[in-house]
């Protein structure tokens, strides 16, 4: 009868505007689905120039290199006998569509334009192409000629249109169509397509997996059918990274798991289901089949070709599986250490340079760090000569293997203590100790005479001296001497960084890695230009409650016991004097307000929207045990004075793995005015009024 369907979908660690390595990649996926049996082939969005190449969409190269590419898989023997599903920018009747092409032996069946644009948070996909409105509808599209010297076509199907095949029909969705409240599977499931298909670019934030995978399996519970999705992996240019997740589907239930975090530039899923399956899970669903009957129908692109084979009674098909799911600390220790190797392998650097003051911040990026190494000793084990290339390029040695991760965290992490005259020796060892547990190159200074220097200028000049407030000083003194000792940090980082290796005469520069988290970064309890400021940090969008759990675990399952006391000392910058050889100063004192209290504000302004009074209205109900209405006024404005104040300094931000949905990110995430009116005076005026 012909009723054993194999599909292939995967996940693919893509590069915007790579298109050499993006072509590698997709040619890698479809001899693998190929190799598997798979008749049918989906690819993630945009695979073929990458997802994020943003304003370079405007550009002609970018569609031309696209075509060069397509071509390039159209002609080649690889992608003879199986359809292939393919994403690719589009210009129809001089309009830029988000589009999949899908062809089958040199001929192009299909160009499917994206329906629903992804336009909030990170997504910007209204800035560069126009959403297909045209629904069930089809229209002619002229082939650029490179295109017709292979396939033979001039024009071809472009539009909402379905594929009809000799044993079954196949719909296509693009990423946000799956989440959009009238998705397209619907009235595709009603008018009697069995299999869809999910090209998507999706990121990773923390707990947001299980989201996805229950949008999935929810699309054919209700109407039954098979569901594919496939999804980009890795940093493919900027702050976020996409968690790969590729999944297969039926009748909503889980039939094949792709993985969320691994460093395989290729994963293909591979599944061989039973139609049959469908249809008789919907036979039995009267309300689907009465609205089947009303449905207005679908144009449908008629394909002599078959996912199934005639003789396919002996065919084993795939069984339901349970979905696991990383906790919150597993995606901390793995989704930014893959996005570190990325970073690290892509900007062609020897490695990282990290100012490790022996708090949690900068402890747990040292972590992350060792996770990395974690999953790069495990993935050349495994036999992944990607990553084995990669890592003899980065340590300069042909003949290295590494196996051990404290060995080959040596080679590619340099920690660095900066003391001054305000630091304890608590923290000394404390970084020294974690240094040595994870194996970095460790490095021990002293700041204290180029802060002489530099404050020496400024009193030769002005003929005055500032001091501490603990001796006699003004808070501006005291603040813009603690200013220049975090600023001295970062110019020196920058300097070891780049001569490092060098002085140890080694090849290549050193990547500086920062560790402001991100509930400061949303108070601006930092200072602007200094050791927060780097090439990239790995915990910028991950709150202090969620690196304290990440640091518990990393003593549990990587055996660091260093982390036991920076856990239990409570969280300083050292930038004022110490009192009789002890630190005095703490941050959520000098913040007036609680990391918990942070986390809870940023969620408020950021995911509930709520400005001064509302979150204020909200507030008094969430804490009415434990502080008077006043108090909780008393506490939301001055929240909202240091976000205001301090709101400039995100527009510096060093850039950061994204991983939580109220970071204050500047550059596209959270879009704010960075010169307030910081009295807020009408909207204070607002609270007094109902607290009275």
């Amino acid at each position: 009868m012909g009723r054993a369907v194999t599909v292939a979908t995967c996940a693919l660690n893509q590069w915007a505007l790579d298109f050499e390595g993006n072509l590698e990649r997709i040619f890698r996926s479809i001899v693998i689905a190929k190799s598997k049996g798979a008749r049918y082939r989906l690819g993630p969005e945009l695979e073929i120039c990458g997802y994020g190449c943003s304003d370079h969409f405007y550009e002609s190269d970018t569609l031309l290199h696209s075509f060069e590419v397509l071509g390039k898989l159209l002609e080649s023997p690889a992608t003879q006998d199986i359809i292939c599903d393919v994403g690719m920018p589009v210009l129809h009747r001089n309009v830029r569509y988000n589009c999949r092409v899908i062809f089958l032996n040199k001929k192009i069946l299909l160009i499917r334009p994206k329906i629903s644009l992804a336009n909030a948070g990170n997504y910007r996909e209204l800035r560069w192409f126009t959403p297909w409105s045209k629904a069930r509808r089809v229209e002619e599209y002229f082939l650029p000629r490179i295109i017709q010297e292979v396939t033979g076509q001039e024009t071809v199907p472009f539009g909402d249109a379905v594929l009809a095949t000799k044993d079954t029909c196949l719909g296509t969705e693009i990423c946000e169509e799956l989440w959009a409240p009238n998705s397209p599977h619907i009235e595709m499931g009603l008018d009697g397509v069995e299999i869809f298909t999910n090209s998507s670019g999706s990121h990773h934030v923390l707990r947001k997996a299980h989201t996805r995978v229950d949008l999935v399996n929810s699309a054919t519970a209700k109407n039954g059918g098979i569901y594919i999705l496939a999804n980009q992996k890795g940093c493919d240019g900027d702050r976020l990274y996409y968690d790969g997740c590729a999944m297969i589907s039926m009748n909503g239930e889980t039939v094949a798991q792709g993985s969320q975090f691994s460093l395989d530039d290729v994963e293909v899923l591979v599944a061989t289901l039973d139609l049959e399956d469908v249809r008789s899970y919907r036979a039995e669903i009267s309300s689907r089949n009465l609205a089947a009957s009303k449905v207005n129908p679908y144009p449908r692109v008629k394909v002599n070709f078959a996912l199934s084979c005639p003789d396919d009674l002996a065919v084993p098909t795939c069984m339901p599986i349970q979905w696991r799911h990383h906790s919150p600390e597993e995606e901390i220790s793995l989704g930014p250490a893959c996005w570190l190797w990325d970073y690290l392998r892509r900007s062609k650097q020897a490695g990282f340079l990290l100012p490790l003051s022996g708090g949690i911040d900068s402890s747990a990026t040292a972590c992350i760090v060792y996770s990395m190494c974690h999953q790069v000793c495990l993935a050349v084990k495994n036999g992944n000569a990607d990553v084995l290339a990669d890592v003899h390029r980065i340590v300069n040695d042909e003949t290295y293997i590494p196996e051990d991760p404290r060995e080959f965290c040596r080679r590619v992490l340099t920690t660095c203590y900066m003391a001054s005259e305000n630091s304890s020796q608590d923290t000394c060892n404390r970084a020294k100790l974690l240094a040595e547990q994870i194996g970095s190159y460790h490095i021990n200074l002293n700041i204290d005479a180029a802060v002489k220097a530099v404050v020496g200028i400024f009193s030769v000049v002005t003929g005055r001296t500032p001091q501490f407030s603990v001796y006699g000083g003004s808070s501006r003194e005291s603040l813009a001497l603690q200013n220049v000792q975090a600023r001295i940090r970062m110019v020196l980082a920058y300097l070891f960084a780049q001569l490092t290796l060098w002085a140890r005469r080694m090849p290549g520069g050193l990547l500086v890695l920062g560790s402001a988290n991100v509930d400061e970064s949303l108070r601006g309890y930092l200072t602007k230009y200094d050791c927060s400021s780097a090439d990239i940090n790995p915990i910028g969008g991950i709150s202090k409650t969620d690196l304290k759990s990440f640091i518990q675990y990393c003593i549990e399952n990587f055996q660091l016991t260093a982390l036991r006391s920076i856990m239990s000392a409570p969280p300083t910058a050292e930038l004022e004097p110490l009192v009789d050889g002890q630190v005095a100063q703490t941050d959520e004192a000098d913040m007036g307000m609680t990391y918990a209290e942070l986390s809870i504000y940023g969620k408020l302004r950021k995911i509930g929207k709520a400005g001064p009074y509302s979150m204020f209205c909200k507030l008094i109900n969430i804490w009415k045990e434990i502080f008077t209405p006043r108090e909780v006024a008393s506490k939301v404005k001055h929240f909202f004075r240091m976000y205001s104040v301090n709101r400039h300094k995100m527009t510096t931000l060093t850039p950061s793995y994204h991983a939580e949905n109220y970071s204050p990110d500047d550059n596209r995430f959270d879009l704010r005015p960075f010169l307030y009116n910081t009295s807020w005076s009408w909207q204070f005026r607002c609270i007094d009024k109902q607290v009275n």
